[in-house]
């Protein structure tokens, strides 16, 4: 069995869900549920620690210009990758987190300096939860991961901590994991991250002097501010968060219960 606690050198927020408990004190099975950041990076012993899990569906939450701006990702043999993109072109930070993970687009880092603010970046979150086309992609991923022909199922988007983090928030919130865990889960992202974000923030003070990183540092940390942002959306729009699943994302009784039954113990 492969530890819980692997780590991928080429993506290092990479983690397995399972092992969580979920409804009924029923544990997530481990391998099946898998977030990770985009896969341009991964090397090859990564691989071989990916390809271990038997991954059957890689769902892709990038936009076409991310995937086309990005390394080539690198997919586990077998696996067929839905692109379920969850962009708006509304919100400029989908782009400026790309620019800032790739180390180009020069031009992005101004704009950054004005809306890369934590304000912003909830804001996000709310469209995740309000935006019609936010709630078709992450309504299909859950559906996905219901399917047992599609497990294991192995999600992300660039860093893997927005997109990914809330696909993850509403997988484990189906599955019944406490709240608490769920955010614990969550704000690890900051720790599997830190090393990778010093060492963009180096470049960048190096590269755009004038830039603030009181600018820059709250597109490449996920917080509870966020989280939160995108909690007091659902219950403003759908009451509660059941509510969100059945009626947001399309996923009724029948998904939730299919979902329990292929991946809680």
């Amino acid at each position: 069995m492969i530890e819980q606690d692997w780590r991928l050198t080429g993506a290092p927020n990479a983690r397995d869900l399972g092992g969580l408990i979920g409804a009924d004190t029923r544990r997530i099975r481990p391998g099946l549920l898998l977030r990770s950041g985009a896969l341009g990076r991964l090397t090859d012993e990564d691989m071989r620690l990916v390809e271990m899990f038997g991954v059957r569906c890689v769902v892709d939450l990038r936009y076409q210009g991310e995937i086309d701006a990005a390394p080539a990702d690198r997919i586990p043999a077998g696996a067929r990758v839905a692109h379920l993109p969850v962009h708006d072109p509304a919100h400029p930070l989908f782009g400026y987190v790309s620019a800032v993970l790739l180390g180009h687009e020069p031009a992005a880092y101004v704009g950054l300096a004005q809306q890369g603010t934590p304000g912003a970046m909830a804001d996000i979150y709310r469209w995740f939860v309000s935006g019609e086309a936010a709630r078709r992609q992450f309504g299909a991923a859950v559906r996905l991961a219901a399917d047992a022909d599609d497990l294991p199922l192995l999600f992300h988007c660039s860093a893997g901590k927005d997109r990914t983090g809330w696909l993850a928030v509403v997988l484990l919130t189906a599955l019944g994991v406490e709240p608490a865990a769920i955010r614990a889960d969550y704000l690890l992202t900051n720790e599997r991250s830190a090393g990778v974000n010093e060492v963009i923030l180096s470049a960048m003070r190096r590269r755009y002097p004038e830039l603030r990183e009181e600018s820059v540092r709250p597109l490449l940390e996920v917080r509870e501010s966020y989280l939160d942002a995108g909690y007091e959306q659902v219950a403003r729009s759908y009451g509660t968060f059941d509510a969100y699943l059945r009626d947001g994302l399309g996923c009724g009784d029948e998904v939730i219960a299919s979902l329990r039954a292929k991946l809680l113990e």
